[in-house]
């Protein structure tokens, strides 16, 4: 079922030692980019950055290199072309990837929850009855909110225009939702937070489906940190390091949230100009859990779904998907 795919880990100045070797990374210009989203699920990242938590883990010899992005397929194609070398990706945009042919780990959870349904207050919808006929807007077509919303709604008898329904679909960047909005483009849209709460404050936005309503809910990791399979097997004293770092980052969030949020709303800050209210961000929080296990029954159940869905051609199998060594 899966393709053999070949990729060349060259360019970038990568950290990694010679091919095969487990020793520790050292030397001139070496270093490792890591990836992720300006949203709520992707705090982790954004905290481990702020917290120095890689460059504690992998020590001086090595340079952190931060790449951010809006949509799970750029990441995916970064990954796979040696842009970026792990991070923090949406799990549909990796398992996509994964049963193309494309050798990506997941190592770890990151969030779940924090996908959140709202329609534009005028739009006419204002509960879930009311979605039939109407605009909505996901990140990217088959992202992970957009399986978790179309997997709803199907159930309700409900499909997009991509499979002979009456939705209409469209994409864009979650921090441009609140214009789109405005100008009455979309109707509805599958908002990862902060992006619902934002919608909710600014545009008094109604809410449809909550987060742990809809399809999925808290079981599915929101984001999940990624790698190559390349990095688990040839590499992995520095995959444990860079485990090690995301799992630190998830513990303090847990531990100190206020601190978090200050964090988050900084690093979202940094990325998309967008001085976020806190408490908004709380609100956000509020719907979004952080944990760094994954559980492989609801990474199977989201495949199934995404293929019942025409996103993917072929019945997947995701059990060499996941690799939870690292974290245990």
């Amino acid at each position: 079922m899966k393709k053999l795919v070949v990729v060349l880990f060259i360019g970038m100045g990568l950290i990694l030692p010679g091919c095969g070797s487990d020793s520790e990374a050292s030397g001139d210009g070496e270093k490792v980019v890591i990836g992720y989203f300006p949203n709520l699920n992707h705090a982790p990242a954004m905290v481990a950055k702020e917290k120095q938590l890689y460059e504690k883990q992998l020590g001086d010899d090595v340079k952190v290199e931060y790449k951010t992005f809006s949509d799970g397929s750029s990441f995916m194609t970064a990954l796979a072309t040696d842009e970026i070398h792990a991070g923090l990706v949406g799990p549909g945009p990796a398992m996509n990837h994964y049963i193309s042919g494309f050798e990506v780990k997941a190592i770890a959870g990151a969030s779940t929850g924090g996908t959140v349904i709202v329609s534009r207050k005028d739009s006419g919808v204002e509960a879930v009855e009311d979605i039939h006929d109407v605009t909505f807007i996901s990140p990217r077509v088959g992202c992970t909110h957009d399986v978790q919303f179309e997997t709803y709604m199907k159930e309700k008898g409900v499909t997009s225009d991509r499979i002979g329904g009456s939705l209409k679909h469209v994409t864009g960047k979650p921090a441009q939702y609140t214009s789109m909005f405005e100008s009455g483009s979309v109707d509805v849209a599958t908002a990862p937070e902060p992006w619902a709460s934002v919608l909710e404050a600014e545009q008094d936005a109604n809410v449809l489906i909550e987060s742990d309503e809809i399809s999925f809910g808290d079981k599915l990791p929101a984001a999940v940190f990624v790698t190559s399979d390349n990095m688990t097997e040839n590499h992995p004293k520095l995959v444990q390091k860079l485990a090690n770092a995301h799992k630190e980052s998830i513990e303090m969030i847990n531990d100190d949230q206020q601190e978090a949020i200050d964090l988050t709303i900084n690093g979202i800050d940094e990325v998309t100009g967008q001085k976020l209210d806190r408490d908004v961000m709380k609100n956000a929080f509020k719907r979004t859990h952080f944990d760094y296990d994954i559980d492989q029954e609801t990474i199977q159940a989201f495949g199934d779904s995404s293929y019942d869905l025409q996103f993917l051609k072929e019945q997947p199998d995701f059990t060499n998907f996941v690799d939870e060594s690292f974290i245990k």
